[in-house]
Order: structure tokens, then C-alpha cells, then sequence
């Protein structure tokens, strides 16, 4: 018996989060197929990480933009967090160590 297998539709969805204003991280952009493509794009640009979680990015499809996630999800986003976090500060020293090199030249 054949399976037909449904292809997936690329999602994207950008999380917010400044604890200075903010109790949880917020959905700040979401969307499916070419608007997916656009969000990550931008990401890129900007130079800010992408993380790839179907599982994760299907719930948090269901949020509404400027929703907060629930409790129940802040666990799995804390570590995206900490993954960005490390990427910032990689970046950071990566940029520190161009600078300094330009100044020796």
C-alpha cells in the first residue's frame, strides 16, 4: 500500500524577549511557505541565529503575534536563548578580534 506523504510547508516563527519590558519571550513575526522564507532570510541579514525545531515552531505557530508563550514552553525557549546568547557573544569576539587586527595592520 503506497503512503501519500504530505509535504511539509516551511514555517518560520521570530521570538522577542527584553527582560527589562518583557515577563516572557513574545512572538514577534510568523508565517508559512514564501513568508517563512522571507522572516528567515531577514534573520540571516541580521545576522541573527536560526534554530530549526519543527515540533516547537508548529505550537508556536498557533500564538497570535505579541502573544507571550506559555509556561509550558518556557524550558525549550530558554535554551534557544542560550543558544543565541552564545552565538552573540561568538560573534562579539570573532568582530573584537577583526577590529584589534585592523589596528595592528
Amino acid at each position: 500500500m503506497e503512503h501519500d506523504r504530505k509535504k511539509k510547508v516551511r514555517q518560520a516563527i521570530a521570538l522577542g524577549y527584553d527582560p527589562n519590558e518583557d515577563d516572557a519571550p513574545k512572538v514577534i513575526a510568523t508565517g508559512k511557505g514564501a513568508l517563512a522564507d522571507k522572516i528567515i532570510e531577514k534573520a540571516k541579514e541580521e545576522k541573527i541565529p536560526v534554530r530549526t525545531d519543527d515540533k516547537l515552531a508548529d505550537t508556536l505557530s498557533r500564538l497570535d503575534i505579541g502573544e507571550m508563550i506559555p509556561p509550558e514552553l518556557y524550558e525549550v525557549v530558554a535554551e534557544i536563548l542560550v543558544f543565541v546568547d552564545a552565538m552573540d557573544k561568538i560573534r562579539a569576539k570573532d568582530n573584537s578580534a577583526k577590529d584589534f587586527l585592523k589596528k595592528e595592520s
